[in-house]
């Protein structure tokens, strides 16, 4: 030892001097002092024939007959322990020798060893990397989700198929608790693989240690997403897909995004960090490289959706589809935090507020589907339109998301600029109820253009108040009324009552005035002619009303009570008084039996029947 580190000493003499010696004479001079240190090493110093490789001459080809034995062997190095031990240990004496030695590499002679003990590295480093790929194989081969973890199950990501067929990928179980790891590969695999990780690191082919790593973790998250029922399809092929196909894998991707983002990721982020456990660096680059696929898969898929048909049906699914991303967000920002990951992180981000863009776009082709709603023929009986029923049940459902929806809406500062008709006085701050408001206003005026095809101006009033007590109504009993206010409520069940008078002057009026009793002096004769005639005239008006009325429909129950009650308020104290006059009037009087059609009670019965619709079918309730 002592000889071998004397001859080092000499070599590092040697090296300084070669270095800073510009001339032969320099470097003479400078071997010159060092030998005056110490007369034993003058004559090596000056000695002509240079030794300073010898010893690592020595030292390599020990370390070749070693290495190559079982770089060359047929079997698995890592099926006996002490093999793999002994490998291991004259790997990082090779790797320590090449370390020590570099320092002298301009040394020719240094130089032609060193490049011997790179060629034995590199032979000793692809033996290795397959030692690594074997070893991960057979973990993965044999590895069961369902084992144990720390006493309890490590994931309930077993799986099934209902096929006998056993080339069919079976379809995991639905996953309900998300806060699992799964110990993806043995303990004593990872142990093995980190030894054979950190010299592969330390020997500079960290790079070809963590392609070979990926390679094999890749494949079972894809397999794993499979499981999933998860299919690998391109952004066209989404696209071009049914609506209630897609709807069904809308469905599994949600499942399969949080199974992977809860628990697949953060299993194969914990083994990565555990495999390159002190080599942070290689580790990151692992998992972009196992995740990456997984993750643009994931992604792609997303952003679809969001780039296709703004279909006002398919609210619902893309807002499954951005509540899945926004929720996981702190996922991806937790596990895609590192410089080779930070791509992906962004990307998730990028797609998640496209998401939002879509969902806003939804809203607007809602708008445009309003404003196209043609108005051409009447609801019969002037019943409930059913555009009417099909908005506001829309949007009372949408609002079932009401917390993603403001997110939404609030991300977009323009989303009120182009809608300056509303009153924003009367309702919150919210950009979402101004977008629900603005959307009830579009309806309504939609509606008012529809009304104007009813020639008669009491359907037309009957027509109105039924569709916006309809409006009122969804909006009271639902998140709407939270949305919008109450001061909304008020200002539009106020013109539920303007088109209840509206009614009531458009199809009374003519009738009442015909029992108006003309006090002007007349002989007595003349005044019962008149009532006579008068009374004739209001039974004329009145059947034809009640004939027409009857086939009308008001849909909701108390509005048509009340409808009811007040036509009858109005109407039966008029026609009693009337009746009254004209049995006290000295003509008709005694025969009076025979002018009056109706009792007060018959009025009241008549009454009652309005309204009744098409056998209770038309304009009804939903």
């Amino acid at each position: 030892m002592a000889e071998n580190g004397e001859e080092k000493l000499i070599a590092v003499a040697r090296h300084i001097a070669k270095t800073l010696g510009h001339t032969d004479t320099m470097t003479d001079d400078i071997l010159q002092i060092f030998s005056s240190f110490d007369n034993r090493l003058r004559e090596k110093l000056t000695d002509d024939q240079p030794t300073s490789c010898a010893s690592l001459e020595r030292t390599l080809k020990s370390l070749h007959r070693q290495i190559s034995r079982y770089v060359s062997t047929e079997h698995p190095i890592w099926s006996d322990s002490a093999d793999s031990s002994s490998f291991l240990d004259s790997l990082d004496e090779l790797i320590a020798t090449i370390r020590e030695w570099n320092p002298m590499a301009s040394d020719k002679s240094v130089s032609a060893c060193l490049d011997k003990a790179e060629d034995l590295l590199q032979q000793a480093m692809f033996r290795l990397e397959d030692e690594f790929k074997t070893l991960m194989q057979r973990a993965a081969e044999s590895l069961d989700l369902t084992r144990y973890q720390n006493g309890e199950p490590a994931a309930n990501l077993n799986y099934s198929s209902d096929s006998e067929d056993d080339s069919d990928i079976p379809v995991a179980h639905p996953v309900t608790d998300y806060d699992i790891l799964i110990d993806a590969l043995p303990a004593g695999t990872v142990s093995d693989i980190h030894e054979i990780a950190t010299r592969m690191v330390a020997a500079g082919y960290g790079k070809e240690c963590s392609h070979a790593y990926s390679a094999c973790r890749r494949e079972f998250l894809e397999e794993s997403l499979s499981r999933l029922g998860l299919q690998k399809l391109s952004i066209d092929e989404v696209q071009k897909m049914q609506w209630t196909e897609l709807e069904d894998e809308i469905e599994k991707w949600v499942k399969a995004v949080n199974v992977a983002l809860r628990i697949l990721f953060p299993s194969e982020r914990r083994l990565c960090d555990r495999v390159f456990f002190g080599f942070n660096s290689v580790s990151d680059l692992s998992f972009m490289e196992v995740s990456r696929g997984s993750t643009i898969q994931l992604l792609n898929f997303a952003d679809a959706v969001a780039i296709s048909s703004r279909a006002p049906e398919r609210l619902f699914k893309v807002l499954d589809v951005y509540e899945a991303l926004r929720d996981l967000m702190p996922e991806f920002e937790l596990l895609f935090m590192d410089q080779y990951c930070v791509l992906l992180r962004n990307e998730a981000l990028t797609i998640w507020r496209r998401l939002g863009e879509a969902i806003r776009g939804i809203f607007m082709e809602l708008e445009n589907l309003i404003r196209r709603d043609p108005a051409k023929t009447p609801v019969p009986g002037g019943g409930l339109h059913p555009i009417t029923r099909y908005v506001m049940n829309y949007l009372r459902a949408a609002c079932r998301s009401r917390i993603s929806l403001e997110q939404v809406f609030e991300e977009s500062a323009s989303a009120v600029d182009y809608r300056g008709e509303v009153d924003h006085r009367a309702l919150s701050s919210s950009p979402l109820a101004v977008q629900m408001a603005w959307t009830m206003e579009l309806l309504e005026s939609n509606l008012e253009a529809k009304s104007k095809i009813y020639k008669d101006s009491a359907l037309l009033a009957v027509f109105m108040m039924n569709n916006e007590r309809y409006i009122v109504q969804k909006v009271k009993d639902s998140e709407l009324g939270l949305l919008l206010g109450d001061d909304w409520i008020r200002k539009h069940a106020s013109k539920v009552k303007q088109y209840h008078v509206n009614y009531q002057r458009s199809s009374w009026s003519k009738v009442l005035g015909a029992l108006k009793i003309d006090n002007n002096a007349m002989s007595p004769t003349g005044a019962s002619r008149s009532l006579k005639e008068k009374l004739k005239l209001f039974n004329s008006y009145f059947e034809e009303i009640c004939k027409t009325q009857s086939n009308w429909v008001i849909f909701d129950e108390q509005l048509k009570e009340d409808l009811r009650n007040s036509v009858a308020g109005i109407l039966s104290p008029a026609y009693r008084n009337f009746v009254g006059r004209l049995q006290s009037s000295h003509d008709a009087g005694r025969h009076a039996e025979r002018h009056v059609k109706f009792s007060v009670e018959d009025l009241e019965a008549r009454i009652t029947e309005l309204f009744q619709g098409n056998n209770g079918s038309v304009g009804g309730r939903k």
